[in-house]
């Protein structure tokens, strides 16, 4: 019997399978809001057959966005436009989740396909911040560093920003703590130079993230799982590392995150990352048995085999797929039907699914 396609049950929501649709910024949205191409684009994957399906990093505010294109949610126009995407993917069987971010000091950048580096100011660029005043690199944006007041407006904008997708009827939200974005930027000491309360040893550097769980919890229902994406290491020697990974998801997990979406780099560009099939896989596998809770898996997972043993062996509870969700929206029917399962197929497409 496959463990890749059993449910998994997190609080009142039931996953029908193992299956996630990773988060993946499209670069298509004006003033934050999501589009036609965003209700086809996640639709399609539910479609698809994934256990849950997530919304690219959405945005808390405006400043918190990686380009002019991303989406946010820091606002109600915003929530009223998601709320038919996540009615759509609810209306397939997955579950509906947003991921809540802020790109700190990588903010104001170009989308992929219209260069690198900082945005002007006169080209719709904006003044982005951080923990500590030190560009990500010499054409990114130079970051003003964040003052107290600052970081209780970063922690009140992640608890609004979850009372709204769950207005627009989401019923997962997951923080990004990974890729070099705010809340990494505050746990690595590589772009953490602070000296207060928010910065120094461990328990300064992970304040603001425990911050913002516990305020999103407030925002979040009891009954919703809650998710957290990090970057395991920042793989630069003195940089964020698995053992401050491990103790962060023991914390978090008291605070009332539910999984641990184990990924990984994305702060510094001195990171030298050996990839192959599965390379994260480790990570996810011992912060789940070191913290006692529930993590997913995600980087170069591409085939049914791979997915069901991570699963399978108890590396992770969840697998989450990117890229091979983008070349193929049904990899999870496929997947299923590799491994002996009967895919969660649409009414509307089953004869073209049948034996």
């Amino acid at each position: 019997m496959s463990q890749l396609f059993q449910p998994l049950r997190q609080r009142d929501i039931v996953l029908r399978n193992r299956i996630a649709i990773s988060p993946m910024c499209m670069y298509s949205s004006v003033d934050g809001l999501p589009g036609d191409w965003h209700l086809v684009h996640l639709g399609s994957r539910a479609a698809g057959g994934a256990g849950v399906v997530m919304t690219e990093a959405a945005a808390v505010c405006a400043e918190g966005r990686i380009s002019p294109q991303d989406a946010g949610i820091w606002n109600d126009a915003q929530a009223v436009a998601w709320a038919p995407v996540a009615r759509f993917i609810a209306g397939q069987g997955a579950v509906p989740a947003m991921q809540l971010a802020h790109a700190g000091r990588k903010a104001s950048t170009h989308a992929p396909w219209r260069g690198d580096g900082a945005v002007p100011l006169a080209d719709g660029g904006w003044t982005v911040v951080a923990p500590s005043a030190e560009a990500y690199a010499d054409h990114y944006p130079q970051p003003l560093e964040l003052d107290a007041d600052g970081i209780a407006r970063v922690v009140a904008d992640f608890r609004a920003a979850a009372a709204r997708a769950l207005d627009a009827g989401f019923q997962l939200v997951e923080l990004h703590a990974a890729h070099g974005y705010l809340l990494h930027q505050f746990l690595s000491p590589l772009a953490n130079r602070r000296d207060d309360a928010w910065g120094g040893g461990f328990e300064g550097r992970t304040r603001i993230v425990r911050e913002v769980v516990s305020a999103v919890r407030e925002a979040w229902p009891e009954r919703l799982p809650l998710w957290m994406r990090i970057s395991a290491t920042d793989w630069v020697d003195g940089g964020w590392d698995v053992e401050q990974s491990v103790e962060l998801a023991r914390g978090v997990k008291a605070l009332g995150v539910d999984l641990i979406d184990v990924s990984s780099g994305g702060l510094d560009r001195r990171q030298e990352i050996a990839t192959g099939p599965g390379y994260q896989v480790p990570f996810a596998a011992r912060i789940r048995r070191e913290a006692g809770i529930a993590t997913g898996a995600v980087g170069l997972v591409t085939e049914a085999a791979q997915a069901e043993r991570i699963v399978a062996t108890g590396d992770a509870d969840v697998v989450l797929v990117a890229r091979q969700s983008l070349r193929d929206p049904y990899f999870p029917m496929r997947a299923a039907k590799a491994l002996g399962v009967t895919p969660a197929v649409p009414v509307q497409y089953q004869r073209a699914w049948g034996d």
